[in-house]
């Protein structure tokens, strides 16, 4: 009986011992650790990939924000505030009565097949509403009609996929340097700026494929927008 209540007692002092020991590396020591160089070698990232303006965070460049109007009464959903470069459509969940337009809820695409509304694999003139084709022809529209101003027309076939298309998560922060570039002369219209300025700043924010092959060229609609509070403020 003393034999088993000390291997008892031995056996209970290991599994402490071994509880503490973990505890201490995997729950204080690796954690700091980890902080530490991610701190030390990617400060930028490891904080949320903050960006700021006037003294402030203004959000992160990996979550894209939404540039609309106040709702006016009766609407659902509001207008596009048109003196800022618009992201992707945030379609969330579809026609979900929870879509919550890049709030960080719950994030989505619409639910819809690639081929919703479509009609031997083309979007018919007048798709059945509710479909995919029906919103893409719509949000084609919407963009034609939105960035068409004195002196420039856009044409359906200059709007990009990623224009009428959310993303897989709803939340995409960057757009095609095809979509930053037909915004230019509406933004630098509704703004009173000269086009070559606004067509800079597209320009200075476009980022590259990463290491020369990975991705699509890329705009950060957050930072972009950013510049031209910036340039608004000077002229």
């Amino acid at each position: 009986m003393n034999n088993f209540a000390a291997s008892t007692a031995r056996l209970l002092g290991a599994g402490l011992r071994a509880l503490l020991v973990l505890t201490l590396v995997t729950g204080v020591v690796y954690p700091l650790a980890v902080t530490g160089i991610a701190q030390a070698l990617f400060s930028d990232k490891a904080n949320g990939s903050e960006i700021r303006a006037d003294g402030r965070v203004v959000g992160s460049s990996l979550i894209g924000q939404s540039y609309n109007q106040p709702l006016k009464k009766g609407q659902s959903i509001p207008d596009p505030d048109l003196t800022w470069f618009q992201g992707r459509p945030a379609n969330g969940l579809g026609t979900n009565s929870i879509n919550t337009q890049y709030k960080l809820m719950l994030s989505g695409a619409t639910n819809l097949a690639a081929d919703s509304g479509a009609v031997n694999g083309t979007c018919p003139a007048e798709p059945a509403g509710g479909t995919l084709c029906a919103q893409v022809l719509a949000a084609r529209a919407a963009v034609v009609k939105d960035n068409s101003v004195p002196g420039y027309t856009v044409t359906p076939a200059q709007v990009p996929a990623d224009a009428v298309t959310s993303s897989g998560s709803g939340l995409d922060p960057d757009i095609s340097p095809a979509y930053a570039d037909l915004q230019v002369h509406r933004v630098a219209a509704r703004n009173h700026l000269p086009v070559a300025a606004v067509q800079k700043l597209v320009e200075d924010h476009t980022t590259g494929r990463t290491l020369g092959f990975i991705g699509e060229p890329r705009v950060n609609v957050l930072e972009l927008n950013t510049a031209l509070k910036a340039l608004t403020a000077k002229e």
